[in-house]
């Protein structure tokens, strides 16, 4: 099964590390380097799941899930939060804002891919 995943992350570093680690489990990653970006690259696309950090320039992570979710189109796309915070006030704001999952950078891709394929499936 082929899965479209949307990754926004300013870190070309970590961009790259999520294309690495998803696209030879079969998913078509695109990419986008933060959250204005990504809601420019989210109207060409319709991605099975969406993956955010959250401090990020111009459009943060929470701004960003607030912005899809305003679409009807991504009201049920899983979102995943990938990001260095650990906070459990941020976790919740996350949730509250629509998030689907939190996971703690560094990832282990392989839980990563489980992940995305558990929340997409």
């Amino acid at each position: 099964m082929s899965l479209e995943v949307l990754a926004v992350d300013d870190s070309r570093t970590m961009r790259d590390m999520i294309r690495f680690a998803l696209e030879p489990a079969g998913f078509t990653v695109h990419t986008a380097d933060d959250g204005v970006h990504g809601t420019e690259v989210l109207s060409g696309i319709a991605p099975d799941v969406i993956i955010t950090d959250i401090n990020m320039p111009r459009m943060d992570g929470f701004g960003f899930i607030d912005a899809v979710r305003e679409h009807d189109r991504y009201r049920s796309t899983p979102i995943l939060v990938l990001t260095t915070e650990a906070a459990p006030e941020l976790k919740q704001r996350a949730r509250a804002a629509g998030a689907t999952g939190w996971i703690v950078k560094p990832f282990d891709p392989v839980k990563l891919v489980k992940a995305l394929q558990m929340v997409a499936g």
